[in-house]
């Protein structure tokens, strides 16, 4: 079934084919347990790290991924999500789709907004790692710019804390990556 944004919800809930047939309009739908979510639009300074953090971690980034943002990740037809910056394997990249599965996800990142704190500290995070994404990089910048680093657990379908960041980005997982903070950080933050 198809809904238009004005229609009801189906009695179901929505699906990603739900999803698929409203209009491309620049909106960014969300898909939890068949509830669809709206985001309002990232602020100037959410989308300068988001970019930021692209430009750098594609600066280092092996030729079998790569580095993209506002894909999203069909968890299955009733879960989707769109990272606001996520690496891939170069295959699913190469397919030019418009979502991703999980198991050709490598890192997922979230930047904490004040209308997204719950999801990207709580929800994101477990529903990725039970999807097997293999790492999980939150983004604070209330108070400051700090990343935390997580690698899934295989055992527990669970993320382990890799690491807090707020000088500069050191890890060896999924590659190794050092990104000096105040390279992601706004000018005005």
């Amino acid at each position: 079934m198809t809904a238009a944004m004005s229609d009801l919800p189906p009695a179901d809930g929505w699906t990603v084919d739900d999803l698929d047939a409203l209009p491309d309009d620049g909106v960014r739908r969300e898909l939890l347990d068949g509830v669809l979510l709206v985001s309002p639009s990232p602020t100037d300074v959410h989308q300068i790290i988001a970019g930021r953090l692209m430009v750098a971690l594609e600066g280092s980034c092996p030729p079998e991924f790569q580095v993209t943002q506002g894909v999203e990740v069909r968890i299955n037809a009733r879960r989707g999500f769109i990272p606001d910056v996520l690496v891939a394997t170069d295959a699913a990249a190469q397919r030019r789709s418009r979502h991703y599965a999980p198991h050709e996800v490598v890192l997922a990142v979230e930047i904490v907004s004040p209308t997204s704190v719950s999801m990207d500290r709580i929800t994101k995070p477990a529903l990725f790692a039970s999807a097997g994404i293999p790492h999980y990089w939150r983004i604070e910048t209330d108070g400051g710019l700090e990343v935390h680093t997580y690698q899934i657990d295989p055992a527990g379908e669970m993320y382990r804390p890799g690491g807090s960041f707020a000088v500069e980005i050191d890890t060896f997982e999924p590659w190794p990556i050092r990104i000096p903070i105040a390279r992601l950080r706004p000018r005005h933050l």
